[in-house]
């Protein structure tokens, strides 16, 4: 086991204080506050196995103490710890309720990749390999972290101050090596969803490859080593839009332009393509 060195006393004290509205009372389970935002009880010491995550989760765990098994490693989180579980990777976890307590409480937001900024290529310091998942603590990350659990807490009403909140949290932890499965997107996933942003645009591999601060070739052969192409992932999202559009009875002519296409019957062969059927006629 990797004996983790505890986080600064008072960081972690401060960090858990700022988030005591979150924790519930003695129910053990998930207690949801918003979209993807959430809390986790046990009242016993549980053991789980093979957890794969949808998305990338930063949490922090508010009373007792998790335990991560990846592989042969092991890593014990105790309270006012903030850590970072990459998506897609089966952990077996386990939670250990307070002595004190007896109870194990943590707070859970995923991070969907839409919402994650775009800041740039990591550095080679930050690319480098760690096996932990307990992001090291400061000052403005421990106010980042409770303002922005706050604001997204509280509603659909405060999406603006939400979304600020949220970038303005994972601006701090992207030069952090232990936060990087927050941000490892792959080439193919991060041309998606630049082009999804705006789909009404006139995308051309060349401009994607500057917003992306890579050459044209570069792009090309990172593209074709995942086996995508630039063309591909642009008409994929468009018809997938274009479809979600239309389903929500948006007119098949709006549609086309909302989603890039100037001409109709230019549109309408590329939705036959992807999905063996006209769109529907105004």
């Amino acid at each position: 086991m990797n004996d983790l060195v505890a986080p600064a006393p008072l960081l972690a004290d401060r960090l858990v204080e700022g988030l005591s509205s979150f924790r519930g009372g003695a129910v053990s389970g998930v207690a949801p506050h918003a979209a993807g935002l959430f809390s986790y009880c046990a009242l016993t010491r549980e053991r789980l196995k093979s957890i794969r995550a949808q998305k990338p989760i930063l949490g922090v765990v508010l009373s007792g103490a998790k335990e991560v098994f990846a592989g042969v490693e092991t890593e014990r989180l105790p309270t006012g710890t903030l850590f970072v579980l990459p998506a897609d990777v089966d952990l077996d976890i386990v939670n250990e309720p307070d002595e004190r307590s007896g109870l194990y409480q943590s707070l859970i937001l995923e991070i969907d990749p839409d919402t994650t900024p775009d800041l740039g290529p990591l550095e080679a310091a930050e690319v480098a390999c760690t096996r932990s998942c307990a992001v090291p603590l400061t000052a403005a990350l421990v106010d980042a972290a409770v303002h922005a659990a706050r604001a997204i807490a509280e509603g659909p009403a405060g999406a603006t101050v939400r979304k600020a909140r949220l970038a303005e949290l994972l601006a701090l932890l992207h030069g952090v090596p232990e936060a990087r499965p927050l941000f490892d997107m792959s080439i193919s996933e991060r041309v998606a969803r630049l082009v999804r942003n705006g789909l009404d645009e006139r995308w051309t591999a060349s401009q994607v490859a500057r917003r992306l601060a890579m050459s044209e070739s570069t792009l090309r052969r990172r593209l074709a080593a995942n086996g995508q192409s630039f063309s591909t992932i642009l008409q994929r999202e468009r018809m997938g839009v274009a479809r979600q559009l239309m389903a929500q009875g948006v007119r098949s002519g709006t549609a086309a332009f909302a989603v890039g296409y100037a001409s109709r019957a230019h549109f309408a062969r590329r939705f036959r393509a992807a999905f063996g059927v006209n769109p529907a006629r105004d």
